[in-house]
């Protein structure tokens, strides 16, 4: 793999689009047209980072680093995902992915996608924000909404994870079959690299699906640009928990990034699968 600081380079230029901020069940709170701007100095030793939110008056914020804290990881395209490292109740909690469109060569597209996921004091799901973003000078498109039949078929790809404590990358192939049982409820069905299944039911409640079958309730929120977030809808202390970013790049190419915790609340690994 590269170095993550090469990773963070695949993000360079500058990134057109708007802050979406959405309620716990994906209604439109905010929405705040956005410039982000990556560039490289001393040598690309140093990146300057600058988020200008196009409010009145602008809000602008200039960050510039020469290295990455522990609670970011990156993959070899871009992606990178960044956050709490540690759940614990009682206290504020949350991430961000983020996902970049990567043409069959390698080379970064002109399309970006992030998900802030964040969970109150009281361990609930509080508030995300979307963010579509695309470079300037371009006239990359943005998807449609996700819908349900967007998702319908079988899915097979490529999982690659890294690790916060450095361990090697791992990478695994995945299946992941979704069906439309009723006009209410779909089945999710994954078989894991050693064989194993899971499956688990969805209640469909509009643009929401509803898992309440397992350890604590999970939802996945179907979202403008083809986008879709997965996270719990109360963090259950004592139980492991991911939170997940997708996004439908072409009817059948989708990527999903996943950030995982423990049961002991800790992060433990950052997932990207293209299937």
């Amino acid at each position: 793999m590269k170095s993550q600081w090469d990773c963070l380079f695949q993000n360079l230029g500058e990134w057109q689009g708007s802050f979406i901020q959405l309620s716990p069940t994906g209604e439109v709170r905010q929405d705040t047209p956005t410039v982000v701007s990556f560039e490289g100095l001393n040598g690309n030793q140093t990146m300057r980072q600058i988020v200008r939110r196009l409010t009145d008056p602008v809000d602008e914020k200039v960050l510039e680093y020469s290295s990455l804290g522990r609670s970011v990881l990156f993959l070899d395209n871009g992606a990178f995902s960044q956050g709490s490292i540690q759940f614990g109740p009682f206290s504020e909690f949350g991430a961000e992915l983020g996902l970049i469109e990567t043409h069959a060569d390698g080379i970064p597209g002109d399309r970006r996608l992030r998900l802030v996921q964040l969970f109150n004091r009281e361990s609930q799901l509080d508030q995300l924000t979307l963010i579509r973003e695309r470079r300037a000078n371009t006239d990359a498109k943005e998807r449609s909404p996700l819908v349900i039949d967007d998702l319908l078929g079988i899915w097979q790809g490529e999982a690659t994870t890294v690790y916060p404590d450095w361990s090697p990358p791992t990478s695994a192939t995945t299946t992941l079959q979704i069906q439309r049982d009723t006009a209410q409820q779909l089945t999710q069905t994954l078989t894991l690299p050693n064989g194993q299944i899971l499956r688990s039911t969805a209640a469909i409640d509009g643009n929401r699906l509803r898992f309440d079958q397992g350890a604590q309730s999970v939802q996945v929120l179907l979202l403008p640009d083809g986008a879709s977030a997965t996270c719990p809808t109360h963090i259950k202390t004592g139980s492991p928990f991911f939170l997940e970013v997708g996004w439908l790049l072409q009817p059948h190419l989708r990527q999903r990034l996943i950030r995982s915790y423990s049961d002991r609340g800790e992060w433990v690994s950052l997932t990207l699968v293209t299937e």
